[in-house]
Order: C-alpha cells, then structure tokens, then sequence
C-alpha cells in the first residue's frame, strides 16, 4: 500500500509541477515584463561583497544577490571586452562568433543581437554606456543592430576616459555625436539617460541594456565617492604607489582608493536605479541581470591581488583561466527564487535562448547558447552543456589560447611562438583555483578535450582574427 500512496503523491507532485510552470508560463506571456541587463566593465569574481570582499563596500548588489539568485560559475564570453560583448549580442561562443579579439571590427549586417529579437516583440530597446560593436558608417552601429535609444561610446578607448567631451547618441533613429561637459563625470551622463530611458518608457515594455563603463581604467572618480576611502587628512586608507600615467591612462596618486570607490559608485548607481523602479511600481514586474565583461584589469595603477578581486580564482583579465572568464551574475525577478544559489555553469551566450523562453521571444537565427530558464526558477534544476568554448590571442606576446569546460573538467591548450605547446587539465570541482595540472596523469580525458576543443572552433570569418590551426601545428 506504501508502494501506491508514494506513487500518488509523486504524480500529484509531478502535476502540481507541471501546473505551476504552466502559471507561470501563462504569466510571463501576459505580463510582458522588462529586463534590464548591467554589465559592469573589468570588474572581478571577488570584487563584490555578495562574492566575498572585504573592503569594498557594495551594499546594493549584495541585497540584489538577498533578494534574487547568485550563481558561482558564470561566464563571460572571453576574457576581453569586444568579443564577450559579441557573445553577448549574437549568441555565439568563441569558436562561431564574428568578433573574437579586441579590435575595431564592426558586426556585419548579417548578425542579429538580443536588442533586433526584443525590438522584433514590441519592445522598447534602450542602451546606454559602451557599445564596442561598430563605429560610426560601419554595419554594427547601435541603431542598426536594434537599439531605439542609445547614449555612450561606440569605440572602447573613449570609453575610458571619465572626462570626456562628447558621446554618441540615437535620436529619431539617426546616430549622432554630440559635444557633452568635460567637467561632468560620464558615469553620471550615463546613468541619468537610462533612468529617463526606464521613466519615458514605464507604462509600456522595455529592454535596457546598461554596459556601464566603470571600473576599468582609467582610474578616476568624483572627490564626494573618494571620501569613503579616505582618512581624516583626506590621504588614501590604503598604501598606496601612486601611478604615474602612460599613453593611455592619466596619472592616479591613489589608485586603490580609486578603485574601490568606482566598484562603490558603481554599487550606489545601481542602488538609485532600483530605487527607481520602486517609485515607479516597476520592480515587481522588471528583471534585473547582473554580471560583468571579463575578470579584472591591472591597468591603470591597480592589481587584481590588490583587494583579492578574482577571489579564489587563478588569472584576471587576458587569461582564460578562471579568473579571466569566471564573473559575478546576480538575477532576480518574477519567479526567481530569492537568496538562492545556482551552481549550474552557463555562459553569455545562454543569455539570448534564456530570454528566449523565458518571454517568448522570436529567435530565428543559429546560436551556440541553451535556455537556463527553469534553472533560474529553480536552482536544483542543473543544466548541462556539451561544453563551454573559449579562445583568445595576444598579439604582443604572440600568445593563443584555448579553454574548454566540460561539467568539472577544465583543459587549456597554450601556445606561445617558439615555446613548446603547453597542455593543461583541471578539476574545477576539486581545484577552482587550478593549482594542480593533471594532464600528465589523465592523457585520454585531455586528449579528449582537446578534440572538443578542435571541434568546436571554426576558422574566423574574418581573416583579422587567428585560427588555432595557424598556431597549433604538428
């Protein structure tokens, strides 16, 4: 009798299952909920207190991670910020995507993005902070690649500069430059067009997309956010090496302060945009997406080991260790449950199917992510990958690289010119800090991944970018 009163309240679990998601299947499609996606630039796995900091203070993302789910191996589409954006945009992993490698290549006219699928549903499509994708008369603008509003930077090296004199913007769906108060902090232009963007649009459905420009370097910050960072003399709470600028960036007296006072100018941004939504009755019915471009940057006068910003990680920015590629993700939302944890890896180019399914939203076109929807209405739903794809080249050290995740397995396949090829194997579950190379000891599990790899990367369509083949040679 026990065996048919168990098997009873597994089909009624079953079904009460089933009818829940059909509610809330049902909702989504009535609702029609925004979505608002931040992207932080440069900003590292350990750089969050909700991740395990320390000494920066991020008190608003943190009640993000109370109020929503935080997941622990997430990644970003590479390990700088024009192709991850592009993973992004398109859906496509490193070894399909168009754009691999930082550079000015633009997206062809043949690409679709997240914003066209948004815009093709009646969404209103905003973007604001740095674009990275196609500059101005190339194929992948903003206003061409589905975006209604924008305000911010087409080309990344503006982008961080924090005084500047101009940015780009949509108007009437035309792109124009325009000339903008050198003495005004840019985070501050463009946070102020996006919450105009969320009150212009609040009666109706919206897709923000905020790839906001801090903290990558320069490092450079308003004097009333340094203030926490300072002692009673208004010196640095840290020692500091003052950094004496390059051709790039502008000379910093106290990069440390700097750099926490960003990641907290940042926290505090985020913090008036939820407020925001709150004072417009918004929140309930908006998704909130949370995660950054790449691990973090030793630019500018700041070093990842500063404030332990890649956590427990190996590597930072230019790596396709998992301190380069591992980032934060915060999400929460209608039917996302709260103070939760997802362990399940995904990547960005799940974002797009995810979005997908979660809005029913029209995809038409070939891409390489999976929908991770019922995993974020329920952690314990784990997703599995084929695998995770990612590679990268360094053209100054003449340097490519490929990673490759297959559920706890992590290999790496290294090449510098004229030093003998490095192979390297993982076990993330075991080591998430890749201390403990076991290719020689597990040769057919890193043959294996190896053959994923090749597998996996195509030859660029852009004869800009390497292909492994013209790097990794019998």
């Amino acid at each position: 009798m026990r065996f048919f009163i168990g098997t009873a309240i597994c089909i009624l679990g079953i079904a009460t299952g089933c009818e829940l998601k059909k509610d809330r299947d049902t909702d989504l499609e009535q609702a029609r909920y925004n979505v608002i996606f931040i992207l932080a630039d440069d900003l590292g796995y350990g750089d969050l207190g909700c991740y395990g900091q320390q000494v920066i203070r991020t008190p608003n993302i943190d009640q993000l991670a109370l109020e929503g789910m935080k997941f622990t191996d997430y990644y970003a589409g590479n390990t700088v910020c024009a192709p991850s954006r592009c993973a992004l945009m398109t859906g496509k992993h490193m070894g399909h995507a168009y754009i691999r490698a930082n550079s000015l290549e633009p997206l062809r006219e043949t690409d679709s993005t997240l914003a066209q699928v948004f815009k093709k549903k009646g969404y209103m499509t905003g973007m604001f902070g740095k674009w990275g994708l196609g500059e101005f008369g190339s194929t992948g603008t903003p206003e061409k690649k589905g975006f209604d509003r924008f305000m911010g930077f087409l080309n990344q090296m503006d982008a961080h500069k924090y005084y500047f004199d101009s940015m780009e913007v949509i108007r009437n769906g035309d792109l124009l430059q325009i000339s903008i108060d050198s003495t005004r902090y840019t985070q501050d232009i463009i946070m102020e067009a996006a919450f105009d963007f969320v009150i212009e649009n609040r009666e109706d459905p919206f897709f923000l997309y905020l790839p906001v420009t801090i903290p990558h370097a320069e490092l450079s910050v308003p004097g009333e956010d340094l203030k926490p960072y300072l002692d009673e003399n208004g010196e640095s709470i840290f020692e500091e090496a003052p950094f004496e600028g390059n051709w790039l960036y502008r000379p910093q007296k106290m990069p440390k302060a700097a750099f926490a006072a960003m990641v907290s100018r940042l926290d505090k941004d985020i913090g008036k945009l939820v407020d925001l939504l709150e004072e417009l009755g918004l929140k309930e019915k908006t998704f909130i997406f949370f995660t950054s471009d790449n691990g973090p940057h030793a630019e500018g006068g700041i070093d990842p080991s500063n404030f332990d910003s890649n956590g427990p990680l190996r590597g930072f920015k230019r790596d396709l260790y998992e301190g380069g590629i591992r980032v934060p993700m915060i999400a929460l939302g209608p039917h996302i449950p709260s103070n939760t944890i997802n362990t399940s890896p995904a990547a960005f180019w799940d974002i797009l199917p995810t979005f997908g399914e979660m809005l029913d939203l029209d995809i038409t076109f070939p891409h390489d992510g999976i929908s991770i929807w019922s995993s974020l209405m329920d952690p314990s739903a784990q997703i599995a990958h084929p695998y995770l794809y990612w590679e990268h080249y360094i053209g100054w050290e003449k340097k490519f690289t490929q990673a490759i995740r297959q559920g706890e397995w992590k290999a790496l396949r290294i090449g510098v010119a004229d030093q003998p090829l490095k192979l390297e194997l993982y076990n993330l579950e075991s080591d998430p800090g890749e201390q403990n190379n076991l290719a020689s000891g597990f040769p057919e599990r890193t043959n294996e991944m190896v053959r994923l790899m090749e597998s996996a990367s195509i030859k660029p369509e852009n004869e800009t970018f390497i292909y492994y083949k013209d790097i990794f040679t019998d």
